[in-house]
């Protein structure tokens, strides 16, 4: 691969950086389906927003719909990890031949809060992008008692509520979008609930903070990632605000520019797998090599999602019995230890 430039001294790589344990089940859920079932799989909007995920999918016949409508009936149809309106889910089910909810716990959380506050009552103020797609599912809970929010003005504009008041908000905003929104929401109304665990995702925290941790020692940070990723553009927000004159969010190693020099950090957000870390680094040719930033260890685990593990289980036990084997004494796949990157890499 062809260098950038050779004036860049030395990459700080941050860390935690890249995959969080959502989209980590997610692409090992949906690697499981590409290979258990006949082309095409179905998967209700992208698994994760990357693009190099969602292409290398689709190149083993993958098809990434808006509407489950356009999905054939009887066809293998995953939902994607950024969790879906009820219908939706209703409506796959109905559908589909089999149907795996990839959706992240956090999200399925914030789910959660919506049916358990509105069922006692409260009208839910929620903070989070317009458009995107964890909003719109949450949204979709209870759309009658939920209103969406992302700046102070739109928090100001809310009407006086004759019900009482819960707060929830989009995992993967980033501290500083939640903050200021958060804080006149408690202005505007005192008695808010909000939850005794914060909705923003740790593994999305981590991220923000490794890259402010380093920020102030770079001339120059690569955020990778895609353009509708909400946490990659976090990320790319916060390298700005954080006095870094030059920041450039990239979906792969050739698009970065030419005339880089100096220190360099890079990043990922969570959905951008290692391999483009690996091969902005090899273009970047720091000549004095890479410093880790490491603030945190992260050790969160989500398994797969119920249903597909019994069908992996059910899979297994039929060709170990039709092959004559023992059922007691055959191997076992640690989910845990295979890494999506290596899964990913491996399709």
């Amino acid at each position: 691969m062809d260098v950038v430039t050779t004036k860049v001294e030395r990459v700080l790589l941050a860390a935690p950086r890249g995959f969080c344990a959502g989209v980590e089940m997610a692409i090992k859920a949906l690697a499981w389906m590409v290979r258990s079932f006949d082309a095409p799989v179905y998967c209700y909007h992208e698994i994760v927003h990357n693009k190099l995920v969602v292409e290398r999918f689709e190149q083993l016949g993958v098809i990434f719909v808006d509407e489950i409508s356009e999905v054939p009936e009887g066809s293998p149809i995953m939902l994607s990890a950024h969790g879906s309106a009820p219908d939706v889910v209703r409506s796959a089910r109905s559908r589909g031949s089999v149907v795996i909810d990839s959706v992240c716990p956090l999200v399925t959380k914030v789910h959660h809060e919506v049916k358990v506050r509105v069922g006692k009552g409260f009208h839910i103020v929620y903070v989070g992008h317009e458009g995107h797609e964890e909003a719109v599912g949450t949204m979709a809970v209870a759309p009658d008692s939920i209103s969406r929010v992302e700046s102070i003005s739109e928090v100001d504009a809310l009407p006086e509520f004759t019900e009482p008041v819960a707060l929830l908000a989009q995992t993967t905003l980033s501290h500083r979008d939640w903050a200021e929104v958060a804080v006149r929401v408690q202005e505007r109304f005192p008695q808010v609930w909000t939850p005794g665990r914060s909705d923003l995702c740790f593994a999305t925290t981590n991220r923000q903070s490794a890259l402010m941790s380093m920020a102030p020692r770079c001339d120059a940070i690569i955020v990778i990632g895609s353009a509708n990723s909400s946490n990659t553009r976090a990320l790319e927000r916060l390298a700005r605000e954080a006095g870094c004159a030059r920041v450039f969010r990239v979906n792969s190693a050739h698009e970065l520019p030419s005339d880089l020099s100096g220190t360099v950090g890079v990043t990922a957000g969570a959905s951008a797998p290692e391999e483009l870390v690996d091969a902005v680094i090899a273009r970047l040719a720091p000549l004095y090599g890479v410093e880790e930033v490491r603030i945190t260890d992260e050790d969160e685990y989500f398994p797969p999602p119920r249903n597909l593990r019994d069908l992996q289980i059910a899979i297994e036990t039929a060709i170990t019995t039709m092959c004559g084997g023992s059922l007691t004494s055959r191997p076992s796949v640690d989910d845990r230890s295979l890494g999506a990157s290596y899964v990913l890499a491996s399709l």
